[in-house]
C-alpha cells in the first residue's frame, strides 16, 4: 500500500496546490500539481544500522534519547545522506552515535515494511577503535552478552529482526 504524506500540499516548482492522480494502471497514485503537473514521487527513506561487537563477540546497542523509541535500545544507525555511500553512512553512524570506528564485515540483510517509508540495510561490524560514548541521540551505550540483549525493550521490528538474524548466523 502507498500512502501520501499529508504535510505535501503545495507544488515545490510553483507553490499551487497537489492532488493525488492515478497516472498509470498498476501504479499507486501520485502527488500532482494542479496547475504546472510537475509529479512530487514521495520515494523511501534509506537508513543504515550496524550490529557492532567487540573482540569478545559482545554487542553494542544504544538507549535512545529522542523518539520514536526514546528510552528503548537500537544498534547505531541513521539515514543515509542524498550522494553518501551507503556503507560510508554506516561507518559514519557508528562513529557519531557511540564513538567506535567500525570495520563492516557482511551485509545482515534489508528491512522494509509496507506502508513505511524507510529501507533499513543493515551491516554487521566489528569495533576496530574509539571509545564508547554517545551523542545527543544517545542515553547511554553498553556492549550485551547475546544471551543479556533486552528483547522486549528495542525500539524497532528492524532492530530485533536483525539482531535474531544476525545470530543465527553467526
Amino acid at each position: 500500500m502507498h500512502q501520501h504524506d499529508p504535510s505535501y500540499t503545495f507544488c515545490p516548482v510553483c507553490g499551487a496546490g497537489l492532488e493525488p492522480r492515478l497516472l498509470k494502471a498498476g501504479e499507486p497514485e501520485r502527488l500532482v500539481c494542479v496547475t504546472c503537473a510537475f509529479v512530487f514521487y514521495l520515494d523511501p527513506k534509506v537508513a543504515v544500522g550496524t550490529i557492532i561487537t567487540d573482540e569478545e563477540g559482545r554487542i553494542l546497542l544504544v538507549r535512545r534519547a529522542i523518539e520514536p523509541g526514546y528510552g528503548q535500545w537500537v544498534f547505531p544507525g541513521g539515514y543515509v545522506d542524498r550522494g553518501e555511500e551507503v556503507q560510508a553512512a554506516a561507518i559514519r553512524e557508528a562513529l557519531e552515535e557511540c564513538g567506535l570506528v567500525v570495520r563492516l564485515d557482511r551485509l545482515v540483510n534489508v528491512y522494509s515494511y509496507s506502508g513505511r517509508a524507510p529501507v533499513i540495510i543493515v551491516y554487521s561490524a566489528t569495533m576496530i577503535g574509539g571509545s564508547i560514548g554517545c551523542d545527543d541521540e544517545g542515553l547511554e551505550a553498553q556492549f550485551f552478552e547475546p544471551d543479556d540483549i533486552p528483547w522486549d525493550e528495542l525500539a524497532f521490528r528492524s532492530t530485533g529482526e536483525a539482531l535474531r538474524e544476525f545470530l543465527t548466523r553467526r
